[in-house]
C-alpha cells in the first residue's frame, strides 16, 4: 500500500482503468483505512494476518513504511486524484511484511470519503496467487486418469477414444472397443437406450446429463451396478457436429443409499399399521415380496429373550437350547407359498447354516449368497427343506435376527428364486433396515398386547359380574371395549342395593385408556359403593366423590396432564341415581355426564333436564339433583358418551338414535341392551361404551304399611301390637318377637331423644325392613353399656337382631332402619284389614 504523500507503488506504466466490478469483498481481505496524508487510521485482523503487523503498531504511522520499493509521489498523487473523483483504483504492488518477506498483493483503493472529519481511503488487498498453464501432458493425464469414465464417439456412434476408467467400468479392452458401437460391446439390452439418447443429442445439440441406469459389466457380471451418464455434442470450428462426448460415473453407492432410504420410507407406511403381532409380521413378508425377495418368512419366539434384563438367560448356541419359535408371517411370488415347509401358526426350528444361534443374540445378519441343497447341513439336517430348495430353485438367502430394545423377538428370512441376481453385501443393509423397522412394530404390538390383556383382566375384575336390582328394578347391562388400537378405557357402571328397598344406579367414564384408566375406574367404583352405603343423596355423593378425585390428582406423579396449579387432573364424569319403589321417585345428579334416557310404558322417550354439574376433579363447584316420578314399568337408561357420539360426533342426533333404538318393544331387557349397542355401534369405535338399562317396579300397597307414632312412651306398646298384627297378616309369625324388639328400641329412642313427628314404616320385599323416621338430624351412636348401666343397650340389641341396620338423612330429618331376612318360604303377603293406607311419599323423602 502506498501513501498519497510519499508516492505510488513501484513499477512503470500508466494507471489501469477503474475496476468496473464495484466494491471488493472484504471478508477474507487485508483491509486498512488510510488518511489523505498517508497515515494509517484503521487496521483489520486481515491486514495483520497478511503482513504480520498488529493494529497498535500501524495506526498513526505512514503507510509508506510497508512498501517494498521507493515511493513514486507523482503516481501516488494520480491515484489519490482518481479516488477523489469517485472512480477508485486497482492494481498490483509489492509490500514487505514484518518478517522482511516480499509479498505481491492485488490492491484496491476506494473512492475518497470522510471519516471523523478527515479525508480517508479504504484500501484492501489479497496476496497474489501464481498462475499456471495446462500443457498437453497434464491434460492427457487428466483425461486418462480421471475417476469419471470418458469416451468420444463419431457420428456413427463408433468409439474413437476412451480413457482408462471407462475401460475398467466395462471390462472390455480398449482395442476391442475402438471402431465399434456400444451395442457391439455392452451387455444385454443396456446399449439400446444409450444409443437412442446419443442420437437425440446429435440431432438436437442439447446435452443430456445425469442419466441413471442399472446394469452389469463384463468385469463383474454377477453384480448389478448403477451408473450416471452424460452426453454432449462435439463441434468443429464451423460448429459442425463431428461427434459426441460420453461421460460415465459409477454411482452404485449413491443408488444403494437412495434405494435403502426409499425402501425404509415405504416400509414405514406399510409395516406396523396395527398393534397385532401376527399382522405386523405378515406385513413385513408382504412388503418384501417381490420388492426385495421372492420368498420371505418371519418366525417369532414364543417367549422373547430380554437380553438387557438383569438375570436374563445367556444366549443359546444350539437349536435345542432355544425357546420354540412359531411361523407368524409368510409371503411368496408363487401363490400359496409352496416353498414353505411350515405353515403360519405352526412351530418351527429353522436356523440357517451353520445352525449356530449365537447370531440371534448378537443381531448380526447371516448372508448365504449361494444355497447348495446338496450341502451336508441341508441334505442331512433338513432334508425336506433341501428338496424344496431344489424344486423351486431357491439360490440365495439372508436371515436377519429381529431385535428391539435388547429383546430378541425372532428371525426374518429372505430368499430368491425367480430373481437370478443373488444376494450380496449390498443387500444386507436393506434387509437389516426392513427387519429393524418391523421389529420395533412387533415389539410395540407385543408390549401393547401384554398391557392390553392386563388392562382387560383388571377391568373385567373391577366391573360388576352380576347386577342386583332386587324387587325394585330389572336390570341389564352391556359393555363394548374400544378398538384395540386405542386400548381399554375407563367406562364403568354399578347397581347398588340400598336401604328401604331403594336401588342406586351409577355410571361413569374416566378419561384416558390403558391400565391407569382401568385402575382409576376401580377406585372410583369402590368409592361410590362406600359412599352409597352411607345413604348419601346423589348430589352429596358426587360432592364427596369430587373431593376424592381431587385428592387422587394431587397424589399423581409429575409429568401428567396438569391444570393451572400444576396438579395432575384425573378427568372423570359420573351420573348417580336412586330409585325408590315405594314412591316411584328417582332422584339423580350428574357430574359432566350425559343425561339418562327415560321410556314410559306407553313408549314416550325423554331426556330429563338434569342440571349439568362439572366433571369430577375440578373442585369447588356445586352439584344439583332432580326428582323424577316414574310410572311403573318405565325404562331408565344410563350410558356413556361413546354410545351417542358416533362417527359424526353429533350428540343430538346420537340421542335421537338412542331413544329410537331403546324404545322398541317385544325384547327381553338383556336382548334389548345388546341390540341397542349393536345398532348404534356396528363397528369398533375409538372409545369404549357402557349401557345400563333398568325397568322399574313399584312396591305393591300390600307390602308397605306405616303409622304415625305419638310422642308418648305409652305409644310404644300400641305400636308394637300393630306390628305384631301386621306380621301375622303377612304370615311372618317367626319374625314377630325380633321385630317387636327392634321396633320397640327404635321407637323408644325416637320418642326419648328426637323431635316429632315420628313415623314407623314396614316394608316387605326380599327382606323385612323396619324404618323409624323423626325430625332430628342427630346421629345415633352404638354404645357398649357397662353391666351397672340402666340403659345404652338399644342400638346394640338392634345390631344383634338385624341383618343390617343404619341411618340415612333426609331434608326433614333422619331415618333409622333395620333389615331382617325372611323365612325360607313365606306365604304371599295380604293387606291387613283395618290398617291405614300408605300415602305415597313426597319426592325426595324416604318414608
Amino acid at each position: 500500500m502506498a501513501s498519497a504523500d510519499e508516492g505510488p507503488p513501484a513499477g512503470p506504466g500508466p494507471l489501469p482503468p477503474a475496476d468496473p466490478r464495484g466494491p471488493v469483498r472484504l471478508g477474507d481481505d487485508a483491509v486498512a483505512v488510510i488518511a489523505g496524508d498517508g497515515t494509517v487510521i484503521g487496521w483489520t485482523r486481515g491486514a495483520e494476518a497478511l503482513l504480520g503487523y498488529a493494529a497498535a503498531e500501524m495506526v498513526g504511522r505512514s503507510a509508506a513504511l510497508l512498501l517494498a520499493g521507493a515511493p513514486d509521489t507523482r503516481r501516488t498523487a494520480a491515484i489519490a486524484a482518481r479516488s477523489r473523483e469517485g472512480s477508485g483504483w486497482s492494481g498490483q504492488i509489492s509490500l514487505r511484511g514484518r518478517d522482511d518477506r516480499l509479498i505481491d498483493v492485488d490492491v484496491r483503493v476506494s473512492a475518497a470519503f470522510l471519516v471523523a472529519g478527515r479525508e480517508g481511503f479504504l484500501v484492501s488487498g489479497r496476496e497474489r496467487t501464481p498462475r499456471w498453464t495446462v500443457d498437453g501432458s497434464v491434460l492427457e493425464g487428466f483425461l486418462t486418469r480421471s475417476p469419471v469414465g470418458m469416451a468420444v464417439l463419431d457420428p456413427e456412434l463408433r468409439y474413437i477414444w476412451l480413457n482408462d476408467t471407462l475401460e475398467q467400468f466395462g471390462g472390455v479392452p480398449r482395442e476391442q472397443r475402438l471402431g465399434r458401437r456400444p451395442a457391439d460391446v455392452l451387455p444385454g439390452l443396456l446399449a439400446a437406450p444409450l444409443e437412442r439418447l446419443m442420437r437425440q443429442v446429435l440431432a438436437s445439440g442439447v446435452p443430456v446429463t445425469d442419466y441413471e441406469y442399472l446394469g452389469w459389466s463384463w468385469s463383474d457380471p454377477n453384480r448389478r451396478r448403477a451408473y450416471s451418464s452424460s452426453f454432449f455434442p462435439l463441434a468443429d470450428a464451423e460448429e459442425n457436429r463431428i461427434g459426441i462426448g460420453y461421460m460415465v460415473l459409477d454411482v452404485t453407492d449413491r443408488w444403494n443409499a437412495r434405494r435403502l432410504l426409499a425402501l425404509v420410507n415405504e416400509a414405514g407406511a406399510s409395516i406396523g399399521s396395527t398393534l397385532d403381532v401376527q399382522r405386523t409380521a405378515q406385513e413385513l413378508a408382504d412388503f418384501a415380496v417381490p420388492r426385495f425377495a421372492d420368498f420371505v418368512f418371519v418366525d417369532l419366539l414364543e417367549t422373547p429373550l430380554e437380553l438387557g434384563r438383569p438375570g436374563a438367560s445367556p444366549a443359546p448356541t444350539a437349536p435345542g437350547d432355544w425357546a420354540a419359535m412359531r411361523r407368524m408371517g409368510m409371503s411368496s411370488v408363487r401363490a400359496g407359498c409352496p416353498e414353505a415347509v411350515v405353515e403360519i401358526g405352526e412351530s418351527v426350528d429353522f436356523v440357517p447354516p451353520s445352525r449356530d444361534l449365537h447370531f440371534l443374540a448378537t443381531g448380526s445378519p447371516y448372508l448365504l449368497p449361494l444355497l447348495d441343497a446338496d450341502d451336508h447341513t441341508w441334505a442331512v439336517d433338513q432334508p425336506v427343506r433341501a428338496s424344496r430348495i431344489k424344486e423351486f430353485g431357491l439360490h440365495s438367502l439372508i436371515s436377519v435376527p429381529m431385535r428391539a430394545r435388547d429383546t430378541v423377538l425372532g428371525l426374518a428370512t429372505f430368499m430368491r428364486s425367480q430373481n437370478p441376481v443373488p444376494f450380496d453385501e449390498d443387500d444386507v443393509a436393506p434387509a437389516r433396515e426392513l427387519v429393524a423397522r418391523a421389529a420395533v412394530c412387533v415389539d410395540n404390538a407385543r408390549r401393547y398386547t401384554r398391557e392390553h390383556t392386563a388392562a382387560l383382566v383388571l377391568q373385567e375384575s373391577l366391573l360388576p359380574h352380576t347386577l342386583r336390582g332386587g324387587t325394585a328394578l330389572d336390570v341389564a347391562s352391556s359393555y363394548l371395549p374400544a378398538d384395540a388400537k386405542v386400548g381399554v378405557g375407563g367406562d364403568w357402571f354399578d347397581v347398588i342395593p340400598l336401604s328401604g328397598a331403594r336401588v342406586g344406579l351409577v355410571i361413569g367414564d374416566v378419561v384416558g385408556h390403558g391400565i391407569s384408566a382401568a385402575a382409576t375406574m376401580g377406585r372410583l367404583r369402590t368409592a361410590v359403593q362406600t359412599l352409597a352405603d352411607m345413604d348419601l343423596a346423589p348430589d352429596e355423593l358426587l360432592a364427596r366423590l369430587d373431593d376424592l378425585v381431587m385428592r387422587l390428582s394431587e397424589e399423581e406423579p409429575a409429568g401428567g396432564k396438569a391444570d393451572r396449579g400444576g396438579t395432575t387432573v384425573l378427568g372423570a364424569t359420573c351420573l348417580y341415581a336412586v330409585y325408590d319403589p315405594a314412591s316411584r321417585c328417582c332422584t339423580m345428579a350428574r357430574a359432566g355426564h350425559p343425561p339418562p334416557v327415560i321410556v314410559t310404558p306407553q313408549g314416550a322417550v325423554s331426556f330429563p333436564d338434569l342440571p349439568l354439574g362439572p366433571p369430577l376433579g375440578l373442585g369447588g363447584l356445586p352439584f344439583e339433583s332432580l326428582d323424577v316420578e316414574l310410572p311403573e314399568g318405565s325404562l331408565l337408561g344410563l350410558y356413556t358418551d361413546g354410545l351417542i357420539e358416533g362417527p359424526e360426533k353429533d350428540v343430538e342426533q346420537g340421542k335421537i338414535r338412542l331413544g329410537r333404538a331403546i324404545s322398541r318393544e317385544g325384547l327381553p331387557l338383556d336382548e334389548l341392551c345388546e341390540a341397542v349397542v349393536k345398532e348404534l355401534l356396528p363397528v369398533p369405535q375409538p372409545d369404549d361404551i357402557a349401557l345400563l338399562l333398568a325397568r322399574t317396579h313399584a312396591l305393591r300397597p300390600d307390602r308397605v304399611v306405616s303409622w304415625e307414632v305419638p310422642l308418648d312412651p305409652a305409644a310404644v306398646g300400641l305400636t308394637r301390637n300393630k306390628v305384631a298384627r301386621q306380621l301375622e297378616a303377612w304370615g311372618l309369625d317367626e319374625l314377630t318377637m325380633t321385630t317387636e324388639l327392634i321396633v320397640s328400641e327404635l321407637v323408644t329412642n325416637a320418642i326419648r331423644y328426637a323431635s316429632g313427628p315420628v313415623r314407623l314404616r314396614l316394608l316387605l320385599q326380599s327382606v323385612l325392613t323396619c324404618e323409624v323416621s323423626d325430625a332430628s338430624s342427630t346421629t345415633p351412636r352404638l354404645r357398649h353399656a357397662r353391666t351397672t348401666d340402666e340403659g345404652g343397650r338399644g342400638l346394640f340389641l338392634v345390631a344383634q337382631l338385624a341383618r343390617r341396620w343404619g341411618t340415612r338423612y333426609t331434608h326433614r330429618g333422619k331415618i333409622i332402619w333395620a333389615e331382617q331376612g325372611l323365612p325360607s318360604s313365606p306365604p304371599p303377603p295380604v293387606p291387613t284389614v283395618g290398617s291405614p293406607p300408605v300415602p305415597p311419599s313426597p319426592p325426595g323423602s324416604s318414608g
